[in-house]
């Protein structure tokens, strides 16, 4: 697979974030699994104002959350291989992990690959979606050697 062009943008320093090395591993496997030919991305790691602000702005959500995606739709007839932005909230993912008992890394990971998998057109808007994007999105924290964030431990 040609290696994908992964711009890495780190707003909100008041969070551990993982290395872009991380980035980049999760980025390329989870566009390997998708199958995608559009490989140029910005994963943007922002603060809860930003996120809240643009998931106001582009999901009329007033709220904070934890990852967006915003996929790249080029005219048509002109070529690209860019396929869009991700904005992930440190803060958010941060205390979901904390709250869910989930590792801090594994959980970073998980939200990386459900932003490009958004990205490359899945979604989970109904129950036969969601299984088949949390399937992929399973697949693929396996191959990485992370468990499956579904799971619920009883």
């Amino acid at each position: 697979m040609t290696r994908a062009a992964l711009e890495l943008q780190v707003v909100d320093q008041s969070f551990p974030v993982p290395s872009v090395d991380c980035f980049r591993l999760w980025a390329y496997t989870a566009l390997e699994a998708a199958q995608s030919d559009r490989l140029a991305l910005t994963i943007r790691v922002v603060d809860r104002d930003e996120i809240t602000q643009l998931n106001k702005n582009y999901r009329q959500v007033d709220g904070s959350t934890n990852v967006l995606s915003f996929p790249f739709e080029p005219i048509q007839e002109i070529e690209t291989n860019l396929l869009g932005d991700i904005a992930i909230c440190a803060e958010v993912v941060a205390q979901e992990a904390a709250e869910q008992g989930k590792q801090w890394e594994a959980h970073w990971a998980h939200m990386v690959i459900h932003g490009i998998l958004h990205l490359c057109g899945y979604d989970h808007d109904c129950l036969k979606d969601a299984d088949e994007m949390e399937a992929l999105e399973v697949k693929v924290l396996s191959v990485l050697g992370y468990s499956d964030p579904y799971r619920c431990d009883e």
